[in-house]
């Protein structure tokens, strides 16, 4: 008994041990966790002595069991509650897998349904769906004829799209053709047809080579060229728009272009037209031009390609040297001639006025000479006139000889530019074959690029050179004569005979 009333007391002191130890912990915590407690249901009951406490702990433990029996009862009613649910979702599968069965019988059904139903629509129609399928390849094509014809330039773009979507619905089984559809066919066909014989004029918009859009007075040639102020331009195909050539052709076919645009209503005039509708222009367009050809004086120095003037041309370096040392040539020439032609006028007009010799032409200056040795022998009379010809001679033929040879060395340089770009064309063909011409085009387009450089510039410098001469011989020829002349009259007035001078 008193170990029994022991441990009792032993734990009724833990207890309160415990409580006390609880409360202080409590009492250093915040007020807000106290206030936790007291809002989550807790009623937190302080023991005023070891009676009371013992006493509040066994209210403690009977309102925990109350709790857990009522979690219980709780927990099985919920279990009963889930079962039934269970059954219910199983209920519905059942339910909705009877739909999926039936729908699935229906969607069998439609299938065969829409089979025969196919089948006497096909059946009905008969010799019409090879007529709708007639209609939808000539719609098709006729869209395409449409699009690549220049009359879309001026026309609008309704018509290709109302035959596209014409082809379109042709191509399903449901929809059929109407009338009216049918009609707009046959009216388009027909337009189309008047337009491509027609010459009309209209104001389209024009795309140039920036991107803008320009409103331009244009005319179009029936289905073969629209032209404008300016010259040709072209419709895309391709983007359905005009555009402006990147270049017009050669001035031959440009010309009538221009004449084309500003003719007056009933006027014939020539014209250049492109039965190609465009590919023979757009060829003509690429083709080099001479300045492309020969190269232009500062091209190749201002984007840093060469270091000579034309030599960004066909030529190249060799084309170049040939170019350059021509103008040298024709520029020696025709100098000279200049200043042969006013000395030889010169030379005239101190012909009819022997006895007054002047300083400014060689004639003069030979004159000169021999009023200056009246006195002297016969042989020494020649020889100082002989000394004042050869004198004058430099005068006369100077830079003759230079033409000369330029007129020689240009052929023979074009002949080195034609080997030079026949070398290569061979390593164009060694390294890619002959399968594509215009690999080779550039060794070709060298060789006989130089080849008529040269002969242009031997041509010209060849009969320079004999202009020239002639000039500079007739001079001589004069100042030979005169001198001769003048010795004999010398020696006619002393009576002393001429004799050789070796």
């Amino acid at each position: 008994m008193n170990s029994v009333m022991t441990r009792c007391f032993l734990f009724l002191a833990v207890s309160m041990l415990t409580a006390f130890y609880v409360s202080a912990q409590e009492n250093d915590e915040s007020t807000e966790s106290s206030n936790a407690l007291i809002d989550s249901g807790l009623t937190i009951n302080q023991a005023a002595s070891l009676d009371e406490l013992l006493e509040n702990i066994k209210e403690g433990r009977i309102t925990e069991n109350n709790m857990h029996e009522q979690r219980v009862l709780d927990f099985q009613r919920r279990a009963n509650d889930q079962q039934t649910l269970l059954k219910q979702t199983e209920d519905e599968l059942v339910r909705q897998q009877g739909i999926g069965k039936d729908l699935e019988e229906q969607f069998e059904d439609n299938k065969i349904e829409i089979a025969n139903k196919q089948e006497e629509l096909d059946t009905k129609l008969g010799t019409l769906r090879e007529l709708f399928g007639v209609i939808q390849q000539v719609a098709g094509d006729t869209r395409g004829v449409f699009n690549a014809s220049v009359v879309s330039g001026e026309l609008p773009p309704e018509r290709g799209e109302f035959l596209g979507d014409l082809a379109v619905k042709m191509g399903t089984s449901s929809d059929l053709a109407t009338i009216d559809e049918l009609t707009m066919v046959f009216y388009y066909l027909q337009q189309h047809i008047n337009e491509t014989g027609r010459v009309s004029r209209f104001t389209g918009e024009v795309t140039t080579h920036s991107g803008n859009q320009v409103k331009t007075p244009l005319l179009r040639v029936g289905a073969f060229n629209i032209v404008s102020r300016d010259g040709y331009v072209n419709f895309d195909t391709t983007l359905q728009k005009i555009v402006e050539l990147p270049r017009q052709p050669s001035a031959e076919f440009a010309s009538t272009a221009k004449r084309m645009s500003r003719a007056r209503p009933g006027e014939v005039v020539a014209f250049a037209i492109d039965p190609t509708r465009g590919g023979l222009l757009s060829l003509e367009t690429e083709r080099a031009t001479l300045g492309e050809m020969v190269g232009s004086p500062f091209g190749g120095i201002m984007n840093g390609s060469c270091f000579l003037p034309f030599c960004d041309g066909q030529g190249g370096t060799v084309g170049s040297i040939i170019i350059l040392v021509g103008i040298i040539g024709v520029i020696l020439a025709v100098t000279r001639m200049i200043i042969l032609f006013f000395i030889g006028r010169k030379v005239t007009a101190q012909r009819q006025d022997l006895e007054n010799p002047r300083d400014d032409n060689p004639l003069g200056r030979l004159l000169t000479i021999y009023h200056s040795n009246r006195d002297v022998d016969n042989e020494t009379l020649q020889l100082k006139m002989g000394e004042a010809i050869l004198s004058e001679m430099p005068v006369l033929t100077r830079h003759i000889s230079i033409v000369q040879v330029i007129s020689v060395v240009a052929p023979l340089m074009g002949l080195l530019g034609t080997v030079i770009g026949m070398i290569q064309t061979f390593q164009a063909i060694t390294l890619f074959g002959t399968g594509d011409p215009k690999i080779m085009a550039g060794g070709i387009s060298t060789a006989l690029m130089t080849t008529v450089l040269g002969l242009c510039v031997a041509i010209p410098t060849v009969l320079l050179h004999a202009l020239t001469s002639q000039f500079s011989r007739s001079v001589i020829h004069v100042l030979d004569e005169q001198s001769e002349g003048i010795i004999a009259q010398h020696a006619e007035d002393r009576g002393t005979p001429i004799r050789e001078t070796s």
